[in-house]
């Protein structure tokens, strides 16, 4: 009885410890504050939509690297530097697309041209 209950408890032990390993909740909570990020770039009208399809295929990218990290059962070190790697580039990449000067204010799908000033002269 006593083998049987130590046995259970041991296996619920490396249990946990595997699942440890693999968790990945850092890097699932950055993937979704950057989806978060370029949903509200699209809806604001920051991000064109090619912007923000092309933003979208660099998380799913991460996100695949995330599936195979975790594939064999358990996330290396050198691989949770990567997906970091590829984390910050994303989120770098979001901010200069969302602060850059091509915008789709009037959600057409095509971005807003600005306006051209007409010269003042003296007659005007």
């Amino acid at each position: 009885m006593k083998s049987k209950f130590l046995f259970s408890i041991l296996a619920l032990a490396a249990a946990g410890t595997a699942l440890a390993q693999t968790a990945t909740p850092k890097v699932d909570q950055r993937q979704q504050n950057q989806e978060r990020r370029i949903e509200q770039g699209a809806s604001s009208g920051q991000l064109t939509p090619r912007e923000a399809q092309r933003l979208e295929n660099r998380q799913q990218r991460t996100e695949r690297v995330e599936e195979r990290a975790k594939a064999d059962g358990q996330v290396t070190a050198r691989e949770r530097a990567h997906m970091d790697n590829m984390q910050d580039r994303n989120s770098r990449d979001i901010r200069r697309e969302k602060h850059d000067r091509q915008r789709d204010m009037n959600q057409d799908g095509r971005k807003d041209r600005p306006r051209a000033q007409r010269p003042q002269g003296p007659g005007n």
